[in-house]
């Protein structure tokens, strides 16, 4: 069974940030920063890439209003919105959701790291992509 299932079957208990029919937002347990929450939608869905697109815009516009309020309440100076698809990307749990990592200065405990890759040419990318 999915861990966050049964959080939103409220047989695991977790803190409520916030929950309608088909969306439940909790503070994370391992806070990375204060106020880091996740929103889930309530369907069991893997990740992004099988999601509906209603799903997708559901959780969308809960962790759009979400990351406003908190960065106001928290006093953040900005916020992360992180969602990890597949377990190359660091998907550890298989229920689609979203951090919203509150962040409060460029050394605190969230780091983001992008290594110089080698260069692409953007033309061929973008064939790539747009002839599919």
């Amino acid at each position: 069974m999915c861990i966050f299932c049964d959080i939103i079957d409220h047989k695991i208990p977790s803190k409520v940030v916030y929950e309608d029919d088909n969306v439940l937002a909790i503070l994370d347990i391992s806070q990375v920063t204060y106020g880091h929450t996740i929103v889930m939608p309530k369907k069991h869905v893997a990740n992004i890439l099988e999601a509906d697109t209603e799903t997708v815009k559901q959780c969308a516009e809960v962790t759009s209003n979400l990351s406003k309020k908190i960065v106001h309440v928290t006093k953040a100076a900005g916020c992360n919105i992180l969602n990890n698809c597949g377990e190359v990307a660091g998907q550890t749990v298989h229920h689609l959701h979203f951090h919203i990592i509150p962040r409060y200065s460029v050394d605190d405990a969230c780091q983001f790291i992008f290594n110089k890759s080698k260069p692409q040419d953007l033309e061929e990318v973008l064939k790539t992509i747009k002839e599919a």
